[in-house]
């Protein structure tokens, strides 16, 4: 009864997407737009340099070679293997989904259990502080120090999390020994990593490209199609159904209602909800605990990315989205503690103050590069792909 329920469910919510195409195709199409526009100008050339760059470390060994030095840090503070100080660090560099892409890489190359991948795609999917400070503190908000109070917020909690989540079925037994520091049998595992993949230089780039490639593509998918559902609701007014109980709950914690409708759009799109929080007339530390929690939370379409990059394994997601949850929660508390020293005071010398200064000018330079050069990058990158995928058919 339950799956045909679930059949019946699937197939009404199809039909009603389907049905609000045809009956608002104009909103629709913007929307279509504005996704595309989105994944083409950032998303893609921002997280394709990475994802390459990831291959060809796993492909050459050197995961392994990390996986030996991280050993003794990750597995008393996460309780995870080595290897994933690699996920860790490649995760907070580019932003999510990385961190569930570079875990199920690892899961599915037996460098990880699956209790330790699910541990560790609980919190390694962090946004990078390209986006943080670049995009949306000066971005949308005009405010470099907001986006130091949100970073600062954001990594601390997001280690939190993890820590947290070492308890997790903390009672089953570890794969890997306790390890001390050591170089030598760090380039000893590399090398034997690369002797055991015996694939030539041009077959790992040429994995590399493809494999990146067809991720971003799905990534590209969910993010018109969420941008898309979000604009519907709005259509049919279920948007400000939802948000009519967000502001309920919002009122317990004596915040402004006015945050519910963009609380509700940054449930489901990140960039959208922070881009309309900006525009909103609230307090700093309003809009500070709004984004913190939505950051945190990821949005419906980032963790609809990761379930399906997870779907390819055997990793759980239910842990992951519990982590989301509590790396929104942790966010907002943190943003409460570090307000005043952080934003009010400033308690930043003046050497510090210069430099996270030149940090946010430069990443705001380099955020607006990206989308400047975006679209032309992605063109040339999918016909490097189109070229690589029809000459290896052929041959």
């Amino acid at each position: 009864m339950k799956d045909k329920s679930i059949s019946i469910l699937y197939a009404f919510s199809s039909l009603f997407i389907a049905i609000s195409i045809i009956y608002f195709p104009q909103a629709v199409l913007q929307a279509s737009q504005r996704g595309l526009e989105m994944w083409a100008s950032t998303v893609f050339p921002s997280l394709l340099p990475f994802f390459i760059i990831a291959e060809l470390l796993i492909g050459f060994g050197v995961v392994h070679f990390v996986g030996v030095l991280c050993e003794p840090f990750m597995r008393p503070f996460f309780n995870v293997s080595g290897v994933g100080g690699f996920v860790w660090t490649m995760g907070m560099a580019s932003g999510y989904p990385s961190g569930a892409k570079f875990t199920a890489r690892l899961r599915q190359e037996q460098q990880l259990t699956k209790t330790e991948a699910e541990r560790l795609v609980s919190f390694t999917n962090s946004s990078n502080p390209l986006f943080i400070i670049g995009a949306v503190s000066i971005g949308f908000f005009h405010d470099h120090q907001l986006g130091i109070l949100l970073a600062i917020t954001h990594y601390t909690s997001n280690f939190l999390v993890g820590i947290c989540m070492r308890f997790y079925k903390y009672k089953e037994p570890n794969t890997t020994t306790k390890t001390s520091f050591s170089i030598k049998r760090a380039f000893t595992q590399l090398h034997v990593a690369r002797m055991q993949d015996r694939r030539p230089l041009g077959k790992i780039l040429g994995d590399a490209i493809i494999q990146s490639i067809q991720t971003l593509l799905l990534i590209g998918g969910f993010i018109i199609l969420f941008s898309v559902l979000t604009q519907i609701l709005r259509e049919v007014h279920i948007a400000h159904l939802i948000s009519q109980l967000i502001e309920i709950v919002l009122q317990w914690w004596n915040l402004p209602k006015e945050l519910a409708l963009p609380l509700f759009t940054g449930l489901f799109e990140i960039t959208i909800g922070a881009n309309e929080i900006s525009q909103l007339n609230s307090s700093v530390l309003m809009n500070a605990l709004i984004v913190s929690f939505i950051l945190g939370f990821n949005g419906l379409s980032v963790q609809a990315q990761v379930a399906s990059i997870l779907a390819e394994t055997d990793i759980r997601f239910a842990p992951y989205f519990f982590a989301r949850l509590l790396h929104g929660v942790l966010a907002c508390l943190l943003v409460l503690f570090f307000f005043i020293p952080i934003y009010e005071n400033k308690l930043l010398s003046s050497s510090e103050a210069v430099i996270t200064m030149n940090a946010a000018f430069h990443l705001e330079k380099l955020h607006s590069w990206i989308v400047t050069i975006g679209p032309t990058f992605t063109i040339l990158a999918l016909a490097i792909y189109l070229f690589t995928y029809l000459l290896r058919k052929t041959s």
